[in-house]
């Protein structure tokens, strides 16, 4: 069979499924499983689907902004162990930055750090912070009432005074091309302005939000590095090529 025969088959079943496997693939296409890969590398390539772990996917735009309740539902054991992992890097003294993210918000009760400052623009942080006696600073400007977000001129006006030896920032979408991106560009603008501000920035994502796209551009790959649970070289090696990867 023809690779652009291959090819059409591949698109046609995703769009039949939404989630095709590679052995499914191969039963179907009556290839090999080495040629089915190479057909999704290329296929991918060409922003036509989102490799996963163990097959593919249907790459989609997105454009909407899921709730706190929605995001924290969503891969929460994944989001844990990033959390845990990522609050063990923190140290006595640290100065923070914590953003509004989900995942972020999870490290709270993992820090065993001390004398630490924190400044973050998340509504929904302020009070874990408090209740551990940490030291907190809030941005201000708007609230964001779908995601306890704190946006706007005046956040990024507030930042900028801080430097930060460590961000811990939440993403929506992580792409080898488009880097990382979030769906309202106020919120990412917030996002971009906290990681230049940053000494070390690590980006925490769960193994969905790789080879995704959403609206607005946060930052390039090689400015944060990532946090995931994704161990699949496969699927990671675009990314590696351009950042250094954590996989828990």
């Amino acid at each position: 069979m023809l690779t652009e025969e291959r090819h059409r088959i591949i698109l046609q079943l995703l769009k039949e499924k939404e989630i095709v496997h590679v052995q499914e693939l191969v039963e179907a296409l009556s290839s090999s499983e080495s040629t089915i890969r190479r057909d999704l590398s290329q296929l991918e390539e060409k922003k036509l689907l989102k490799r996963v772990h163990g097959g593919a996917s249907l790459l989609k735009q997105k454009g909407e902004e899921l709730s706190i309740s929605e995001k924290s539902s969503k891969n929460s054991e994944e989001k844990e162990r990033i959390a845990e992992y990522a609050a063990s890097l923190i140290r006595d003294g640290d100065c923070i930055y914590f953003d509004a993210g989900t995942t972020v918000f999870a490290m709270i009760p993992y820090i065993q750090a001390k004398d630490l400052i924190v400044v973050t623009n998340g509504v929904t942080h302020i009070t874990p912070l408090l209740e551990k006696g940490m030291n907190t600073y809030v941005v201000g400007g708007y609230v964001k009432g779908k995601t306890n977000a704190i946006i706007g001129q005046r956040a990024i006006e507030s930042l900028t005074g801080y430097r930060f030896d460590k961000c811990f920032i939440g993403v929506n979408g992580i792409h080898s091309e488009y880097g990382f991106t979030t769906p309202d560009p106020e919120e990412a603008t917030i996002k971009s302005k906290a990681i230049s501000l940053g000494q070390q920035v690590y980006v925490l994502a769960d193994h969905s939000k790789l080879h995704e796209v959403t609206f607005s551009k946060i930052a390039q790959l090689e400015e944060a590095v990532i946090i995931t649970n994704e161990n699949d070289d496969d699927i990671l090696k675009d990314f590696k090529n351009k950042t250094s990867i954590i996989s828990i």
